[in-house]
């Protein structure tokens, strides 16, 4: 906006009627004068506030991540230093729970730089679009027998330097988009780490009992053979025995890999590698919340907090703001005036010298080309980036709908494991404990059920991972982005790039 426009004009007086406007009190062309001079001002206000950022926009992410759960009150970092080093270290000397892994991943992870580069790129934009177009200098020198000739030239770009207030507001609105995009991706590597630390502990913990259950398997599995060599069991028996112990095995390896690579998931996540990667893990997941929180209607918190519908919106104003401005310049979307001087030179018997001073206007001649074809391709992008605005807010809804449904789903498995499968569980192996002592049940009764027992705490594992995963899923759904939203908003971006 002008800054100037409304501002009284001191001292410009009207002539008085009848009076004769060429007389030395009246003041010609004195408001025409103003304008283009207060329009300039205003243009080299505009140029002298841009500056760039001096934290690279650590300030204003920050202020749009930091109260968020996934977060854990944690702040992302630009480049990693010596005292981020010192306290990631200070981290992993501990076991590593969610919280200090998302503060490890804000301080080391290359996605958090990433970010922060696109986001110091889209400043430098902000800050060229709103600098004064620089003026174009022109020499040349032409001769003829004895005379020379030097032309000099300095022009503007008059139209450019009449849009800049509106190229400083529009790169402006870009910025907060881009800030908003930057902010999603520091939510999604919060998110992201916290499910990479949730199955790493699962799966750690899967392993624990599996080797139980081989174990087991093993026992059964020998005294089998005994028995079977003793002859007082059937080579078929013996043959399930076997069978029971290789399928064991095989559930081992599977899980001790599935460990590997979630931890390993983790490591990336994190941005460690090397001695570092040597840190332990809890022993088991944080214990299921005592009551579902009420969030009342998970719609509109959605379509209020969530980022990727707030660059969404923030990139359609910034579209419809580039429609006016295709409209106002389809026809004339160019002019220079500059200030030129000639000068002549005879070296001949006669030296003599002449100097011409004047102006240069330069206007396109909108013989041709009229503008049609850019006002309509501004109105396309301004009714697809309004297109994508419904599209981000239907996706914000359903997706909160559904993640709301999943977290419900996870939570009443999960609860019905540990209050009701995992109690009787324990209870039947009570009971098959005290009839094996009794001489009541055998020995292979026995190691069947520490098999089943096993087996169910596994499932009990799986489930308490899922409402985990879910939880982390409804926090990103609600306040951050989904994989949807992300890839609309990079498809959005890459459009805009080309705009």
């Amino acid at each position: 906006m002008n800054p100037f426009v409304g501002w009284p004009l001191a001292g410009i007086r009207r002539p008085a009627p009848g009076s004769d406007p060429r007389t030395p009190g009246a003041r010609t062309g004195g408001i025409s004068f103003i304008r283009p001079a207060a329009a300039l001002a205003a243009a080299a206000v505009l140029a002298g506030c841009a500056s760039l950022s001096p934290d690279g926009g650590s300030a204003d992410l920050q202020a749009l991540v930091g109260a968020n759960p996934l977060m854990a009150g944690a702040t992302a970092q630009r480049t990693p230093d010596e005292a981020s080093r010192q306290r990631v270290d200070a981290l992993l000397a501990k076991p590593l729970d969610a919280e200090a892994a998302v503060r490890i991943a804000l301080l080391e992870s290359p996605r958090v730089q990433d970010a922060f580069a696109t986001l110091q790129l889209s400043d430098a934009d902000r800050v060229q679009a709103a600098s004064l177009p620089n003026p174009v200098f022109a020499f040349s020198r032409l001769t003829e027998g004895s005379e020379r000739e030097i032309d000099r030239l300095v022009s503007f770009n008059v139209v450019g330097l009449l849009t800049l207030p509106w190229q400083a507001r529009w790169a402006g609105q870009r910025h907060e988009s881009a800030k908003l995009q930057a902010a999603q991706s520091v939510l999604a590597l919060a998110a992201d780490t916290r499910r990479a630390w949730v199955r790493a502990v699962a799966t750690q913990q899967s392993v624990v009992y599996l080797r139980d259950a081989k174990d087991a398997a093993e026992a059964g599995a020998e005294l089998a053979h005994r028995m079977a060599q003793a002859g007082n069991w059937s080579a078929l028996q013996r043959t399930r025995e076997q069978l029971l112990l290789a399928d064991a095995a095989a559930q081992l390896a599977r899980a001790e890999q599935a460990a590997l690579a979630s931890r390993e998931q983790l490591n990336r996540l994190l941005g460690l590698g090397g001695e570092r990667t040597a840190y332990t893990l809890p022993d088991r997941l944080p214990p299921l919340p005592k009551a579902a929180p009420e969030l009342g209607d998970v719609q509109a918190l959605a379509l209020r907090d969530r980022l990727d519908v707030r660059s969404a919106q923030v990139r359609n104003t910034a579209v419809a703001g580039s429609l006016g401005l295709t409209r106002a310049t389809s026809v004339v979307d160019a002019m220079e005036l500059g200030v030129a001087r000639n000068s002549k030179f005879d070296d001949g018997p006669e030296r003599s010298r002449r100097t011409q001073r004047g102006f240069e206007l330069a206007l396109p001649i909108p013989l041709f080309d009229w503008g049609q074809a850019r006002n309509g391709r501004a109105e396309a992008l301004y009714l697809q980036s309004a297109a994508r605005v419904r599209d981000v807010g239907v996706l914000a809804a359903s997706e909160a709908r559904e993640a709301w449904q999943g977290w419900n789903t996870a939570y009443a498995i999960a609860r019905r494991y540990r209050d009701e499968v995992l109690p009787l569980r324990k209870k039947v192996n009570e009971e098959m404990v005290l009839r094996y002592n009794g001489m009541l049940a055998s020995v292979w009764e026995l190691l069947g059920e520490t098999r089943a027992s096993m087996l169910v705490v596994n499932a009990g594992i799986e489930a308490q991972r899922d409402f985990w995963l879910a939880d982390v899923d409804l926090q990103l759904v609600l306040t951050g982005s989904s994989p949807g939203g992300m890839t609309a908003l990079q498809a959005a971006a890459a459009g805009g790039a080309t705009e």
